[in-house]
């Protein structure tokens, strides 16, 4: 063989391992870095949708035996019906008012109640409504101190509270508060009730069981 015969098949071989390391190194720039992966279809399309907490934001904790009053702020929606959807504010007359379906009383309703309601009253404009309530804010349930406290007012009942938390929470008692005769007004089903809270008693650890829980419109009286 040739001494220029074997300089041609040696710069062939050269040419053809320098093409297939191009190869290589092209193929493995254009895919996934180390240590990343690519997007999948199913992610791709879920990027552009609302998530269900997107749906269901500012969305409020219901306490045990949460009933619905004034100024509480909920979402009625209609699954696919978005004209009979609304947001509202629960009136002082206890009712809301939602599209096509005017006025409907609220107030003392559960939650759950309100639903099968509307979800009745609803039956006349469509087929097999699907309902859901959503609690956004609760502005009803409220207690009230009033007296010698530093900030007698109505407070915000959204976790349960007893009369030694409220009184903190308004700021503690006065100088000239009577600590020995402080009094629960509440009014229930069976009529009105008065407790009596001993603040001198309970700083002490005495008679702990005047420490209830207050209920959604009971006032503290502080003399």
């Amino acid at each position: 063989m040739s001494s220029t015969c074997l300089s041609r098949r040696v710069v062939a071989g050269c040419l053809s391992a320098w093409l297939s390391f191009v190869a290589v190194a092209s193929a493995q720039s254009s895919g996934p870095q180390t240590g990343q992966q690519a997007p999948s279809d199913n992610s791709v399309a879920m990027s552009g949708a609302a998530s269900p907490a997107t749906a269901t934001s500012r969305v409020a904790a219901t306490p045990p035996g949460y009933v619905i009053g004034p100024d509480d702020v909920l979402a009625i929606v209609f699954w696919r019906e978005k004209d009979l959807s609304a947001e509202v504010v629960v009136r002082p007359d206890g009712m809301i008012t939602l599209p096509l379906l005017e006025d409907i009383k609220v107030a003392g309703l559960t939650p759950a109640e309100l639903k099968r309601k509307v979800t009745a009253e609803a039956g006349n404009l469509v087929t097999s409504p699907s309902v859901s309530v959503i609690v956004k804010q609760i502005n009803s349930r409220k207690v009230f101190i009033t007296g010698h406290v530093a900030r007698p007012g109505s407070y915000p009942l959204t976790a349960p509270m007893s009369v030694m938390q409220l009184i903190a929470l308004s700021g503690g008692l006065l100088e000239f508060a009577d600590r020995a005769k402080i009094r629960v007004m509440r009014v229930d089903k069976l009529g009105p009730e008065t407790h009596l809270v001993n603040y001198k008693q309970l700083a002490n650890g005495v008679e702990l069981k005047q420490n209830i829980d207050l209920k959604p419109g009971d006032t503290v009286i502080v003399p």
